[in-house]
C-alpha cells in the first residue's frame, strides 16, 4: 500500500533572518503572511491563488553559516505559473530582486532558477499542455530555454487552471 497524496501541499524553510526572507517572498510572490508563531520564530504564507492555508512555512534559525551547495538537504522547490506569460513576468521579478540564477527547457516544462537571500534554491516552471508532452512524456532533458519562441507559441495557453480554486481571484 502506499500513501494515497494528490500534490505537496506546502515547503518549510529553515533561514537565517525570518523577516528579511518574508520580504523576500512578498517580493517576488505576492506572499501574504496568514499566521506568525513567535516562540518557534516562524512565518506561514499563502500565495495570492491558492486555495491553502499555507503554502510556505518560514523557520528562522539565527545567522548560521550557509550550507555547502550541493551537500545533502534540500535541492530546491518548485512553483508553477499558469501561463506561459507569467514566466515572462517572473523572469522580470526575479532579476529585479537579483535572484535569478538561470533557465531550462526541460522538454515538457519550461524553468526559471533562482535563490532567496539565504541561498534556497527554487525553480518558477511552466507546464505544457499534458497532450503535447509526445517524447517529453518520459524524458527531462535539459536544453537552452528560448522564452520568446516559448511565448510565441504558448501565449495565453493556461495548464494550471484546474489546480487554482475556481473562486479564487486572479492578481493581474
Amino acid at each position: 500500500m502506499t500513501v494515497n497524496a494528490v500534490r505537496l501541499n506546502h515547503a518549510v524553510l529553515f533561514v537565517s533572518d525570518v523577516d528579511r526572507s518574508v520580504a523576500f517572498y512578498e517580493q517576488a510572490f505576492g506572499m501574504t503572511v496568514v499566521a506568525r508563531e513567535p516562540r518557534a520564530r516562524a512565518a506561514f504564507l499563502r500565495l495570492p491563488r491558492s486555495g491553502n492555508h499555507h503554502d510556505l512555512g518560514l523557520f528562522g534559525v539565527g545567522a548560521q553559516a550557509p550550507r555547502p551547495r550541493g551537500s545533502l538537504g534540500l535541492y530546491h522547490l518548485a512553483w508553477q505559473v499558469d501561463t506561459i506569460d507569467e514566466l515572462v513576468d517572473a523572469r522580470s521579478t526575479l532579476q529585479r530582486l537579483g535572484a535569478l540564477g538561470g533557465e531550462s527547457s526541460h522538454g515538457a516544462t519550461k524553468s526559471l532558477y533562482a535563490q532567496d537571500p539565504d541561498g534556497n534554491e527554487f525553480e518558477v516552471m511552466w507546464m505544457l499542455p499534458r497532450d503535447t508532452w509526445g517524447e517529453y512524456e518520459n524524458s527531462a532533458p535539459v536544453e537552452r530555454l528560448d522564452l520568446s519562441a516559448e511565448v510565441t507559441t504558448w501565449s495565453g495557453v493556461r495548464t494550471a487552471a484546474e489546480l487554482v480554486p475556481l473562486d479564487a481571484p486572479d492578481p493581474r
